[in-house]
């Protein structure tokens, strides 16, 4: 018997079905084509990762299965796209090189760990604190990175550009395939643009025999099913300390892609995915990929674009590539390996026109200076550092402006009021950026023996600012005079309560003002029976 949807709900199967793409034939169709297209874009990037990183291409074709795999089953954004990355390679290569391959694993395996533990903690929220200028550098960068990575292909195997008439080839094939994934949506949308496109300039490659690079040329990509594999790694206190660095690296270069990733995938397809579940599903993953023989992995923008560009919303996609990955692998090795890269590289171009953000292009002059600092300063050492470096400086740079732009709303306006005190009346927050401003308010050898300040329109946010207070009574006290303090918020009051021991005042709640602090030079509890001062 199935399950009945009330009216205005879904039932769990029907919500299910949908998640894996399995709600329609249309829907099974479309979901399919796209992950044969990204199996198809994965092979070639596998590969040169592996190269990257020092291992043999295997370990990365079997990351890319299983990391993929995994994260499309389980994941927290269905139709994301996850394998084996250059961002990951480039921090592996020094580690192969020094202690080998078995390292590795073992160091995946840890890397996994640590991100299921970000998981279950419920780290991957933090991504939320990333500013929208930050997450612009960040699309931005990779775009360029993915355009840069491509050029490699136009080198022979000396390293020389080509030139000529193998160079006109790469060239006319590559604007072929890009033409072709143009112009296929609007001819039929029943095959995606890429794979069309793949299909077509391969056939024509084979056809006419061109002698223009292939995948084969690359390396061979036949091998069996992957497998297990203890580390080879020896269990002792030394060989833990030098591949928890790496590992801890590894974890927070992969969340920070993969979250982000997540992020654009989202606003892409105006729907929500889960940060929580996608850092345990990667932890996850990485652990089986360490005991298996992979080389570890998170999400890849560029194929994870590919998809949601060819129909790809499902988790169905990402099972296909994976599953067509392994397959190409176990049995069609010799027909992938005829693949022009010429094709690939078109496709990557498309990926890299969609996903530069143009439009922050016409931000300039329309948004503050600092806001378009951010997204040039994140592309750029996205582009010539990594992404994680370029994510935590970006967001440190704005958090850095944010608090010195309010540290500025921080202000008073004093006068004296009928029984000869002078108020205070603060406007804006008490924090670490404005206790400077804060204190160069006051005048405590001018100012007559009683003082009130006010923070009506003012909070107090963090222990600077108690401390501020604190040193604003001590002061006072030295001069002889009476600091009082007016309208604190609760959360100020809390504050102020749990910092007792700390910061010497007294606090006494006040049914007029809600609480009154006043310099006593001792510590003494809240209590309410004490009777509020008079007001002043």
């Amino acid at each position: 018997m199935t399950e009945q949807a009330t009216p205005g709900t879904q039932s769990k199967a029907s919500i299910w079905l949908e998640e894996f793409g399995l709600n329609s034939i249309s829907r099974i169709r479309i979901e399919s084509f796209s992950g044969l297209t990204v199996a198809l874009a994965l092979v070639p990037e596998a590969v040169a990762f592996a190269f990257v990183a020092g291992v043999n291409p295997l370990v990365g074709l079997y990351a890319a299965f299983i990391v993929g795999l995994v994260t499309a089953v389980f994941g927290g954004r269905p139709g994301m796209i996850s394998g084996a990355t250059g961002a990951l390679a480039v921090v592996m290569v020094s580690l192969v090189a020094q202690h080998g391959v078995e390292y590795l694993f073992a160091t995946v395996v840890l890397m996994g760990i640590i991100q299921i533990v970000a998981g279950v903690t419920h780290l991957g929220r933090f991504i939320r604190m990333v500013p929208h200028p930050v997450m612009l550098g960040f699309v931005n960068g990779l775009a360029i990175v993915i355009f840069l990575a491509q050029l490699g292909q136009f080198k022979d195997s000396s390293g020389a550009w080509l030139s000529g008439m193998p160079m006109y080839l790469m060239l006319g094939l590559v604007v072929l395939t890009m033409g072709i994934i143009y112009l296929m949506p609007k001819i039929t949308k029943a095959v995606p643009g890429p794979l069309a496109a793949i299909a077509g300039v391969t056939a024509v490659v084979i056809g006419l025999n061109m002698d223009i690079p292939r995948v084969g040329d690359l390396a061979s990509i036949s091998g069996g099913l992957p497998p297990f594999h203890i580390p080879n790694f020896p269990l002792t206190w030394e060989s833990l300390m030098i591949i928890l660095p790496y590992a801890v690296i590894l974890a927070a270069v992969g969340l920070i892609e993969s979250l982000l990733t997540l992020n654009l995938v989202s606003e892409m397809t105006d729907t929500h995915g889960g940060a929580s579940r996608e850092c345990t599903a990667q932890g996850a993953a990485n652990v089986i990929t360490g005991f298996f023989g992979g080389m570890g992995g998170c999400a890849m923008i560029g194929q994870s674009m590919i998809n949601v560009k060819s129909g790809g919303r499902t988790r169905l996609s990402g099972i296909v590539a994976a599953l067509s990955l392994l397959g190409f692998i176990l049995f069609a090795s010799g027909l992938i390996e005829q693949i022009p890269l010429a094709a690939l590289i078109g496709v990557m171009f498309m990926v890299v026109i969609g996903t530069f953000a143009w439009n922050s292009l016409k931000l300039i002059g329309k948004i503050p200076r600092h806001d378009i600092f951010v997204i040039i300063f994140v592309t750029g050492i996205t582009v010539a550092f990594d992404l994680a470096v370029a994510v935590v400086a970006g967001v440190i740079i704005s958090a850095l402006v944010f608090a010195w732009d309010t540290a500025k709303h921080t202000s008073a306006v004093s006068k004296i009021n009928d029984k000869g005190s002078k108020v205070y009346k603060m406007s804006g927050p008490l924090f670490f950026g404005s206790v400077a401003s804060f204190t160069e308010l006051f005048d405590p050898k001018g100012d007559p023996d009683d003082v009130i300040v006010d923070f009506l329109d003012s909070r107090v946010l963090d222990h600077s600012g108690l401390q501020a207070i604190d040193a604003l009574a001590v002061k006072y006290e030295a001069a002889g005079k009476k600091l009082h303090l007016r309208h604190l918020s609760a959360d100020c009051r809390r504050l102020l309560h749990k910092a007792r021991k700390i910061v010497e005042v007294s606090v006494i709640e006040d049914p007029d003002y809600g609480v009154a602090v006043d310099y006593e030079g001792n510590y003494m509890l809240k209590n309410a029976d004490v009777k509020a001062p008079e007001k002043a």
